[in-house]
């Protein structure tokens, strides 16, 4: 019945700060609606997951963690290097993929995934 991932949505205390980081580091674009429209393709698929409260997988006081599918990852780890915005994590080689980590304005965990 689910046909793709209908959105994530969190409050700010700086749209503005967040709208510009996002763009700058992850060339994601919000509208003037302050949200953007990502339409996956054949390569991207969107992973929906359950963490137990205290999974130490990401922080626990964080309730979500935002995990975006890059095409190269080497690329991406160059571009962030680039604007100025460190690894939260070391890089991580698993049978699942190449994973880094960043973290936003306001310290949420966000992770990169290459397939």
């Amino acid at each position: 019945m689910i046909k793709g991932f209908g959105g994530i949505f969190w409050r700010t205390k700086n749209m503005d700060a967040l709208k510009k980081w996002y763009g700058e580091v992850l060339k994601i674009e919000m509208g003037d609606w302050n949200g953007t429209m990502i339409k996956p393709d054949p390569e991207n698929e969107t992973i929906f997951s359950f963490f137990k409260e205290d999974d130490p997988y990401f922080p626990t006081e964080q309730q979500v963690m935002l995990n975006f599918q890059v095409h190269d990852l080497n690329e991406m780890m160059e571009h962030l290097e680039r604007v100025g915005v460190s690894l939260a994590k070391e890089k991580e080689v698993s049978e699942f993929g190449q994973f880094i980590w960043i973290k936003d304005p306001e310290g949420r965990l966000i992770e990169l995934w290459e397939k």
